[in-house]
């Protein structure tokens, strides 16, 4: 080996090991400054207005899983959300509250539950691929819909039904809804940075490269998409739990609306695809920014024209959503650095999903995921 090749191969070395480091690291830091954040006295207004980000980060996070790394969009993740906040209001509708925090722990059995029902949902959509699964998505988010406003002895009809009001102070009242939607986003971008290193992420990856090869070389394309799916749906439901547990009240149009799916896939193209920050930076730049402009303008509805506005500018300037358009930027910084030549793999900025086993141009080959299957 020249000096030049061992030269390069300790750089490569110490890229890899400050990145092992730097991922962890910015996760801590970010979740680090949001538990602090509420102990700088916010107006009501403002923690509301973070309780909805983060709703809206968990969920798309969640959908990332399936829409993103497997490259399945599914359009029915509100359905889900709506069963997660029928499923908690039920449990706790003819049920008093022995302390404030008793719905909270349910959340598991929510999350279970829409993992469940969305298994054979998954196992039966999943047959189908791009628009077509789609199209059976959405069209099980208006069957649920349907069923929410119709089964009235259930759901209360268009009349919806209400809750106990959680029993929190006032000056306090967001801040238990606020750090459970915290500790679940933890979870959901802890899970998510897992399985992208994981065996489960690499398969998720080939599927979305090219199913048909994936499964050719024995990837189990079926099963890694229905597990994909159950995580993300039961993930939802759990957020569709905190939502009714905050509002004190379950209506249809609003814990089934097609809006909600609309809004976690913006968010998601927005911050990236396939991408651990992608969808959490296009929730907090998008429910962030809706939420202010209707603080800020009210009921004039501006804040929709401002809001689509500065989603068109990202949307044709960051067409490949904000972090993949920043690392490719990156990266061609790095290549004009070094003359045009292209530079070992590991000495390029990390794509947004390049797991182990991925060759240096970001595809998986059909050799590098069996040496990775045989070493699992």
């Amino acid at each position: 080996m020249s000096s030049v090749d061992a030269s390069v191969e300790r750089a490569s070395g110490a890229l890899r090991g400050a990145a092992a480091i730097a991922g962890p690291l910015r996760g801590a830091v970010f979740f680090g400054a949001l538990i602090v954040t509420p102990m700088f006295g916010l107006q009501h207004w403002v923690l509301n207005m973070l309780v909805f980000v983060l709703m809206f980060a968990v969920m798309s996070s969640a959908w990332n899983l399936v829409g993103g790394f497997a490259g399945y969009p599914s359009l029915g993740h509100a359905a889900f959300f709506g069963i997660g906040a029928y499923t908690i209001g039920l449990i706790f509708r003819n049920h008093a509250l022995t302390n404030g925090y008793e719905p909270f722990l349910w959340l598991p059995v929510i999350g279970l539950v829409g993992a469940l029902i969305g298994w054979p949902i998954a196992a039966i959509s999943m047959r189908t691929r791009a628009d077509v699964f789609a199209i059976v998505t959405i069209t099980f988010l208006f069957v649920v819909q349907t069923l929410a406003f119709n089964l009235r002895g259930i759901t209360g009809g268009s009349q919806g039904f209400a809750m106990p009001i959680a029993p929190f102070p006032a000056a306090t009242f967001e801040l238990p809804f606020y750090y459970v939607l915290l500790a679940l986003l933890a979870f959901t971008a802890g899970l998510t940075f897992a399985i992208i290193r994981s065996k489960l992420g690499l398969s998720l990856a080939s599927v979305r490269a090219d199913e048909d090869k994936a499964r050719g070389i024995g990837v189990p394309t079926t099963g890694v998409k229905v597990l994909a799916f159950s995580i993300s749906v039961g993930l939802t439901a759990m957020v569709g739990g905190v939502w009714a547990y905050y509002e004190s009240f379950v209506y249809p149009q609003f814990a089934v609306d097609p809006l909600i799916t609309i809004a976690i896939v913006l968010m998601t193209f927005l911050g990236g695809r396939a991408t651990l920050w992608g969808p959490i930076v296009g929730a907090f730049i998008l429910e962030g920014g809706q939420q202010y402009l209707a603080y800020e303008l009210g009921g004039s509805q501006f804040y929709l024209i401002a809001y689509a506005l500065v989603f068109l500018l990202i949307m044709l300037f960051l067409p490949r959503g904000i972090l993949p358009t920043i690392a490719e930027r990156r990266r061609q910084r790095v290549r004009r650095s070094t003359g045009g030549a292209t530079p070992p793999p590991s000495l390029l900025p990390a794509s947004p999903m390049r797991p182990a086993a991925l060759d240096g141009d970001g595809r998986t080959s059909g050799i590098n995921m069996r040496s990775a299957q045989a070493k699992s």
